[in-house]
């Protein structure tokens, strides 16, 4: 925690005993402080007039007023606060979590389903305080100005990096000289809405194969594909083990199961692959990457969004081994700059830009073999 200033926390949930629970999940991390909590949406519209909160955990149903109706009133009423949505994991709660992920909600947790697996699932408790330690400090940094905007970095550049010192400039690789023939997209904290911006932009020109894997539970995977397919008009699919990679199509990769690329015979096809979590997750990134690179070697394009911790790190480096390129979000767009942070400043990327940059970036590359 940073100067030894814990990250302010507020509870939000109808629940007096997950209230409780929460409060001692979250309070044995001395970085996490939980300085009000709330029964419903009105409540912490109140709460939040009289307490200085950094992080909302925000239920999705309560009474009198629902985690969805409240998000946009709280965020009016803070700007700046971040917004953590929490929910057991239902079709309806997942759909919920991602519509409100698009409308300023930095993540979501699935909560589980009963007390008695609160009090001992492991999982939930670290995922929830490494989440609000993330996000925290990424809003923090972002009021401080470290964060800044700063101008699109691009090939050839040596730019320095907020997160280094500034003897530790970010060096960047040559662009690439072959146009893609397939993009890899890795992205977990704040990717649902970074996604739907990305391809909304994107998929109107340019029409590669692009393969996804975001950190995310299986009910929420299929829906993720949907919510992609209306955002970008081009079609989306929870890839399926044979599915053959094809033009104009988007695979997300399963909840809890790995997706990667192998040959078959006379075409390139995705292998579902229920294996061990790496970097603590599943899906991971960096499977993905590896097989990929392995495939394409210099017609892979790698787009690395916002996300905490480094997975896709040791995966863009079997890409750029290949002769494949990187992209990174840049800090200042990001909710989390944990995993594009990871490959820029390892040296792996041609160019890090701002969100809103990188598909007209992809379009001049991909169009390139038209010139």
């Amino acid at each position: 925690m940073p100067g030894g200033n814990p990250y302010r926390v507020m509870v939000v949930d109808d629940s007096a005993v997950i209230r409780g629970l929460l409060t001692r999940h979250l309070e044995s991390d001395p970085a996490i402080k939980i300085v009000t909590s709330a029964s419903n949406g009105e409540a912490a519209l109140s709460a939040l007039k009289r307490h200085d909160v950094e992080i909302i955990v925000l239920d999705i149903e309560m009474p009198v007023m629902d985690g969805m109706t409240a998000l946009p009133l709280l965020l009016k009423a803070k700007p700046g606060v971040k917004v953590i949505m929490a929910s057991t994991l239902t079709r309806q709660n997942a759909d919920i979590s991602l519509r409100a992920m698009a409308n300023g909600a930095s993540d979501y947790v699935a909560k589980p389903t009963s007390t008695s697996e609160l009090h001992s699932t492991d999982d939930f408790k670290r995922e929830l305080i490494d989440k609000i330690k993330a996000v925290a400090q990424a809003g923090r940094s972002a009021k401080s100005g470290k964060a800044a905007p700063r101008k699109p970095v691009e090939e050839g550049a040596v730019s320095p990096c907020s997160s280094l010192s500034p003897t530790a400039p970010l060096q960047l690789r040559p662009a690439p000289q072959r146009p893609p023939e397939v993009i890899a997209i890795g992205s977990s904290t704040g990717g649902p809405p970074a996604l739907f911006t990305l391809l909304g932009d994107l998929c109107n020109d340019v029409s590669l194969p692009i393969l996804i894997t975001q950190h995310m539970p299986a009910t929420f995977t299929g829906l993720l594909a949907e919510h992609i397919t209306r955002a970008c008009k081009a079609t989306a699919v929870e890839a399926k083990d044979g599915d053959p990679i094809a033009p104009g199509r988007i695979y997300v990769a399963p909840g809890n199961f790995h997706m990667t690329v192998a040959r078959d015979s006379t075409r390139n096809v995705i292998r579902i692959i229920d294996g061990e979590p790496e970097n603590f997750c599943k899906p991971a990134v960096d499977p993905m990457l590896r097989s990929m690179a392995s495939i394409y070697g210099a017609r892979l394009l790698v787009l690395m969004l916002t996300g905490m911790g480094h997975d896709g790190r040791d995966g863009s480096k079997a890409v750029t081994a290949a002769g494949g390129s990187v992209i990174a979000q840049d800090e200042a767009t990001s909710v989390v700059w944990g995993m594009p942070g990871a490959v820029a400043t390892a040296g792996l990327c041609s160019a890090v830009l701002p969100l809103k940059e990188i598909a007209p970036y992809v379009r001049k590359l991909a169009l390139r073999s038209a010139a």
